[in-house]
């Protein structure tokens, strides 16, 4: 085999990651009457797809104000944000709404579902958002219902599950279509240990199958399911390391 021939092979065996996020320079200042005071300053950061990469730091570190920004939740920021080759930091905001849509599904500590809404009803939700047929949607609901074991569960209103049952919900809200990124926030604050295991667990099988996953947590535990963490202290990368073997990751 001549080198050319063998540079060929690895390139198809070993190929370049994808890039899904870049960010360059980001910074978040709030203005408190003459002074700013800076949440976060000079990031960049490049996540690949099939990344599983986890957000630390102490509180006010940073993480949510990152977090949201990720998510096109804050509008206040400087620097350049690309998301699957769309340059967020140009568009409007009408824009960022639909990429938002299309591109990302948002899970919550507190889950926020809706109230009023049964556990189908609320899985619907994102998928009227995004103008699917009715029939449609019932089926992708269906097979939701399905994958997630909750068939059972389907007319019950989130106030008759437990914290675990509602996270699982939240989960199955967000990726029901399809997104190429999933964004955490502290997903398993307001659970005991195993079920925040059991979510931790489910979020490994989703990045195997290849959605991307950010999640942001105080938890070395949480931490140990990814591939990579990112360490923010006054606003700065302070670390960046990928994971090593842990006992919950494993």
């Amino acid at each position: 085999m001549s080198v050319e021939e063998k540079k060929q092979t690895k390139l198809h065996l070993d190929p370049m990651p994808t890039p899904l996020i870049q960010l360059r320079s980001v910074e978040r200042y709030y203005q408190q009457g003459p002074s700013r005071s800076c949440v976060l300053r000079r990031i960049d950061l490049t996540v690949n797809e099939g990344d599983f990469l986890t957000i630390m730091g102490p509180s006010g570190s940073g993480k949510s104000t990152l977090l949201n920004i990720l998510g096109m939740l804050n509008r206040g920021w400087a620097g350049e944000y690309d998301l699957v080759d769309n340059p967020v930091y140009k568009v409007n905001h009408k824009q960022r709404i639909e990429l938002n849509k299309k591109h990302i599904g948002f899970v919550f500590q507190s889950y926020h579902l809706l109230d009023d809404l049964t556990v189908a009803e609320n899985l619907d939700v994102p998928l009227s958002y995004r103008n699917v047929k009715k029939a449609e949607r019932q089926a992708m609901v269906a097979d939701s219902l399905d994958r997630f074991r909750m068939v059972g569960k389907k007319d019950l209103f989130p106030s008759q599950l437990s914290g675990g049952q509602q996270q699982l919900v939240a989960i199955a809200r967000a990726v029901i279509a399809s997104p190429k990124l999933i964004l955490a926030d502290e997903p398993t604050g307001n659970l005991h240990s195993a079920q925040g295991d059991e979510i931790m667990q489910l979020f490994r099988q989703l990045n195997e199958q290849g959605t991307t996953i950010i999640q942001e947590t105080h938890s070395e535990r949480c931490a140990g399911f990814g591939h990579k963490v990112i360490e923010l202290e006054d606003g700065w990368v302070k670390d960046a390391a990928h994971v090593q073997g842990s006992g919950a990751g494993n």
